[in-house]
């Protein structure tokens, strides 16, 4: 059974807003709720609420940074805890959408080769993805990127 988390609930209402198209309103929150969530030293918050905050930045080198937390964080997440939030979730499942977004980020900047090599890390972790509905959108993401990085 998974627990109830304050913060995840929390970061959860402000991805809403995102949603919602409150993309301003979103990033001041993912902000002000950001250093209570990099104190408190919880992977699992600091994942979620770096990789939101990622999407509703204006600057591409904002997004990256947003990007590069969330992926430095998944290395200190283990399964246990990612599971208590929801069963079943494994974390060597976050790493294709973290490294295609890093990927996508560096393909936005210029800078092809750090583009292709976490291209390549997303591309070797597409096998951890499970089958449906997100895993389809994240191997899609992927096939997209690759074909437009090949074609230069």
């Amino acid at each position: 059974m998974t627990a109830v988390d304050g913060v995840m609930e929390r970061i959860g209402a402000v991805q809403e807003r995102a949603v919602a198209g409150d993309r301003v309103g979103a990033r001041e929150a993912f902000a002000a709720l950001w250093n209570e969530v990099a104190a408190s030293g919880d992977a699992l918050h600091v994942v979620t609420l770096a990789h939101f905050a990622a999407d509703v930045q204006d600057d591409p080198r904002d997004e990256l940074e947003w990007d590069l937390r969330a992926l430095r964080a998944v290395e200190g997440l283990s399964d246990e805890r990612v599971q208590r939030h929801h069963d079943g979730l494994q974390v060597r499942g976050f790493l294709p959408s973290l490294h295609l977004n890093v990927a996508a980020c560096h393909a936005k900047l210029g800078d092809r080769a750090a583009a292709l090599e976490h291209l390549g890390a997303a591309e070797a972790a597409l096998p951890d993805l499970p089958p449906g509905g997100y895993g389809d959108m994240i191997r899609g993401g992927v096939a997209r990127l690759r074909a437009e990085l090949d074609a230069g």
